[in-house]
């Protein structure tokens, strides 16, 4: 095999707390049935997820083709429809991210990969929020946000880009990710791919592939 030289992270639910319990409290807080939310993101993402849909009001949203307040209309006015009660649109998204948490030890784990001498990027899809990006200097060699390039994962153009800004070959990077289309999509364009659930399990199974310790 290749040596492994690269590592490649996803943000939300890896570089921050998990997913699930941001958008439950921003459920409570905004009096939002997550049943309908739910049902409102299966239909959007599609069946599978990751199938092509331009007009995927998601899928635009990530690769910038839709504003953020066009999206925050289109939702509030879908979960309206689905519950019979009004929803205010504006900061909707903003809202939902707003309890998002820092994971600062899958941070410090990149930035010793790093400084490890390992090529080290950012891979995220964006659903146009503002990104923490201080300290990313020092963390990445390269950032790619979904809707700054006009792609999205799992589409295998988006993780080629990265890989030819990072410099890399396929299969000398790892990619890390919470879902598992998006590593599944990311081993078929020949990257090793890491399922993340957790800090400890993450560590333990990069520092095998890189045959290195990253505490």
């Amino acid at each position: 095999m290749p040596e492994l030289r690269g590592l490649v992270v996803d943000w939300g639910g890896v570089l921050t707390g998990d997913l699930r319990t941001a958008v439950q409290a921003w459920a409570r807080a905004d009096g939002i049935d997550l049943e309908a939310y739910g049902a409102i993101m299966r239909d959007w993402f599609g069946e599978p997820v990751g199938v092509e849909a331009r007009l995927n009001p998601i899928h635009a949203l990530e690769r910038g083709e839709m504003t953020v307040p066009d999206f925050e209309v289109r939702l509030a006015a879908a979960l309206s429809e689905r519950t019979g009660r009004d929803h205010e649109a504006e900061g909707l998204l903003g809202r939902m991210f707003a309890t998002f948490e820092h994971a600062p030890e899958m941070s410090a784990l990149v930035r010793r990969a790093r400084h490890g001498g390992l090529r080290t990027g950012l891979l995220s899809n964006s659903w146009g929020n503002d990104y923490p990006r201080d300290g990313w200097d020092e963390m990445f060699d390269v950032v790619v946000i979904s809707g700054e390039v006009g792609m999205r994962k799992p589409e295998p153009e988006i993780f080629l880009h990265t890989l030819d800004l990072i410099g890399l070959e396929p299969s000398e990077c790892v990619f890390v990710d919470d879902l598992p289309h998006n590593i599944a999509a990311a081993v078929e364009v020949g990257m090793v791919g890491v399922l993340h659930t957790s800090y400890d399990e993450s560590l333990a199974e990069l520092e095998v592939l890189f045959d290195r310790s990253l505490r």
